[in-house]
């Protein structure tokens, strides 16, 4: 099938939110699965998979994609104008919230957001009963992407709970700041009966593993997905 870019806004550093529209009957997805597109590059045809950013809204899905300079296909999809199509596939994956649901902890870096803007925008509205907390790490208050959406959100859903945190806090910054891997025995405390997802780059998912594996929490709790 092919996805129809149908508009974007550029939310952060080299970060651009894009709406897309799928040309199939009937496009359904979990929250937390991703789409790949793909396109040719210098004669070869180039695959790159990315989380839907969205909850379930029939043939529309959102992404958050960030340009990498020296990629293969992001560039392109930065040119991409309004009516543009792409092929595509999917949605594809099994990063989805686990069934029965229990509290939870969701840790990202970057556009490690995007699974977990499309789970708590398709599930806080129906879930009062469990606690969902959100760790997420950028270097700048000025990348703190759907900022506004979260404090909203915790605003209007007690049992959500936003905390950004910078890695390069500027002047004037009054929230977390360091890595999210330091702010993981604050969330958690005592308790091992928590289910933990990870999504960003490798080096933190694999340190944030590591660290709940020593504090003795069971690997089925902790589901993780990584960007590089």
């Amino acid at each position: 099938m092919n996805a129809r870019l149908l508009e974007f806004n550029d939310i952060a550093d080299e970060v651009r939110h894009f709406v897309f529209e799928a040309d199939a009957e009937n496009f359904t997805f979990l929250p937390g699965q991703f789409v790949s597109f793909s396109e040719p590059v210098d004669g070869k045809k180039v695959t790159r998979a990315y989380s839907i950013a969205s909850p379930p809204q029939g043939n529309l899905f959102e992404l958050c994609l960030n340009r990498v300079k020296e990629g293969k296909l992001s560039p392109k999809l930065f040119d991409m104008g309004i009516g543009d199509s792409i092929e595509m596939q999917g949605p594809l994956g099994y990063f989805v919230l686990r069934n029965p649901v229990s509290d939870t902890v969701f840790v990202a870096t970057g556009t490690g957001i995007a699974p977990f803007r499309s789970m708590l925008k398709a599930h806080l509205q129906h879930d009062s009963e469990h606690q969902f907390t959100l760790i997420f790490g950028v270097r700048y208050d000025r990348n703190i992407m759907y900022k506004e959406e979260f404090e909203l959100m915790a605003a209007q859903h007690p049992n959500f709970h936003f905390w950004p945190t910078l890695s390069r806090p500027e002047d004037g910054w009054q929230g977390r700041s360091g890595h999210v891997q330091s702010h993981l025995n604050e969330v958690i405390g005592e308790r091992r009966d928590m289910d933990i997802y990870i999504c960003g780059l490798k080096l933190m998912v694999d340190d944030v593993r590591s660290r709940l594996k020593e504090l003795g929490f069971d690997r089925k709790r902790i589901i993780y997905e990584k960007y590089d």
